[in-house]
């Protein structure tokens, strides 16, 4: 990779379903076209297991990640910021585009609930992201 990728941060609340979905589609799906990375506003201790399973039948393992908090260094080296629900409280202000997309917190589902959720978040990973 070089300088010039393109880094995209995906944000939700605890950084264990949403957010850890879209960095693991996106990296599966752009290869080296962009850096994916993900963030929490509130942490949860782990990601979330039905989502690590979903994407694990991609062939992405995600299980070992840790969610971790967003911070304002995070915002400003970010190209594209993904807020995975509308109107979350950053700690400052993005350097980079915003993008507010919505999808449902995944929090108790299990791995056929999420599956669908997993495909959405694809298909809006293709069509706004990876279209450009």
């Amino acid at each position: 990779m070089t300088d010039t990728t393109p880094t995209v941060l995906f944000i939700c609340q605890h950084n264990a379903g949403r957010s850890q979905l879209g960095a693991a589609l996106l990296e599966h799906l752009a290869g080296d076209r962009f850096t994916a990375t993900s963030a929490g506003l509130s942490p949860a201790g782990e990601v979330n297991p039905a989502v690590a399973a979903t994407v694990a039948e991609l062939g992405i393992d995600i299980a070992d990640r840790v969610p971790r908090a967003v911070t304002a260094d995070d915002l400003d080296q970010a190209d594209v910021v993904v807020l995975m629900k509308p109107g979350l409280a950053l700690p400052s202000t993005p350097r980079g585009e915003v993008l507010e997309w919505s999808f449902p917190n995944p929090e108790a589902w299990d791995a056929e609930a999420v599956r669908p959720l997993r495909e959405a978040v694809s298909d809006k990973i293709q069509t706004t992201l990876l279209a450009r």
